[in-house]
């Protein structure tokens, strides 16, 4: 079985929604990949059912016409639009704008059997921190934000120096 197909059967359709996701944003580039989906690209990877996005502020109505044409529910958020389909699959697109830059620097990676824009590890490893400061979030979502950080660390220890010392500390 391909990891598609595993990730298909544990999430009822999500590969298969994550592809229509993508067809999508395709039509509507720039955009990237930067959360936990994206981590797993660069380092072993773990499961999650959240694609976290970024696209161009300006395209992110559009985008989300066109999902909801597409078969997916949208709800607007304080810091972000989600959408979602039939699977477990649930799509995050940002709206912090601090994320715009990340588009610049992202490359061609495979997720799921498709080839996506994801951000830089750079990037990636900033944003973490960011969510993983905000004591408005969850803690068991800053948890997960702190667990991808140490993954990050242990794998790309040059990078330990974006992560803060006291996540460090525990690698």
């Amino acid at each position: 079985m391909t990891a598609a197909e595993i990730y298909d059967s544990v999430t009822n359709g999500g590969a298969n929604d994550f592809a229509e996701v993508v067809t999508v944003l395709n039509r509507n580039r720039p955009w990237c990949l930067i959360g936990g989906l994206a981590v797993n690209c660069y380092v072993e990877p773990v499961y999650t059912v959240d694609v976290d996005v970024v696209v161009v502020a300006a395209n992110l109505e559009h985008i989300a016409r066109e999902l909801q044409a597409a078969g997916f529910r949208v709800k607007r958020f304080e810091h972000s639009v989600n959408a979602r389909a039939g699977s477990e699959l649930n799509v995050q697109f940002t709206t912090d704008s601090r994320y715009q830059d990340f588009l610049a620097g992202a490359t061609q990676r495979e997720v799921l059997g498709v080839a996506v824009p994801v951000a830089s590890l750079e990037d990636i490893v900033c944003g973490k921190v960011w969510a993983w400061r905000d004591k408005q979030r969850r803690s068991t979502k800053r948890k997960k934000d702190e667990l991808d950080l140490m993954r990050i660390g242990e794998a790309h220890s040059q990078l330990r120096p974006l992560i803060p010392a006291e996540i460090v500390k525990q690698l």
